[in-house]
């Protein structure tokens, strides 16, 4: 089979081929290309609607007049809404601009619910091990869950283990607060720490 015939035969990744269909930069990288605005000396439509940087109109005017206003004021002149007739350009700090908008770009972390398990006879060593990794989820800013599992006879002392965890949770007060007090749920203990 000849090279030709090979290269036919792998999928594209929805890249188009054939004559005069090049792909863009955002297809070969597998995403859109981020829009660009326009500043000071790009925008050449004529004429422009331009926003002080008060937020007041200062009506349709060039885009010299609008890059004249903007120096004066020592800010740029940025394109905010191209698609609109007449553009919309508005006078701002550019680089404070694109700060803020790679700031809201960012995802920002949410709390997750993290669940540490436990048994009624839990030895100490182990118990301190649990709540030391406990206090490092609420440093962290998460929710940490504990749940008690209770086997045969233990679940008819469902109240001591609830006074027992109970005292298990103050050691963690510097760390959290608890949102949920332990209170016995099936065949388990149950109980929740939010971080302060």
């Amino acid at each position: 089979m000849s090279r030709r015939a090979l290269v036919a035969l792998i999928p594209n990744n929805g890249i188009p081929k054939g004559p005069g269909r090049c792909p863009t930069k955002g297809q070969r990288r597998g995403g859109p290309v981020p829009q660009k605005h326009r500043v000071n000396q790009e925008i050449r439509i004529a004429p422009i609607l331009v926003i002080d940087q008060h937020g007041e109109q200062l009506g349709s005017i060039t885009p010299e007049e609008g890059r004249a206003l903007a120096a004066e004021a020592g800010l740029d002149l940025v394109e905010v809404a191209p698609d609109a007739r007449p553009p919309v350009c508005k006078i701002m700090d550019y680089g404070k601009f694109k700060y803020e908008l790679s700031k809201k770009a960012k995802p920002q972390k949410t709390a997750k619910l993290k669940t540490i398990k436990l048994r009624p006879k839990t030895d100490e060593h182990d118990l301190n091990f649990k709540l030391n990794q406990a206090r490092k989820f609420l440093a962290a800013g998460d929710r940490v869950r504990f749940v008690m599992r209770l086997r045969g006879r233990e679940a008819a002392y469902k109240d001591r283990w609830c006074e027992l965890l109970r005292k298990d949770l103050m050691r963690l007060e510097d760390a959290g607060q608890v949102s949920l007090e332990p209170q016995a749920e099936g065949r388990a203990v149950v109980a929740q720490i939010d971080p302060k």
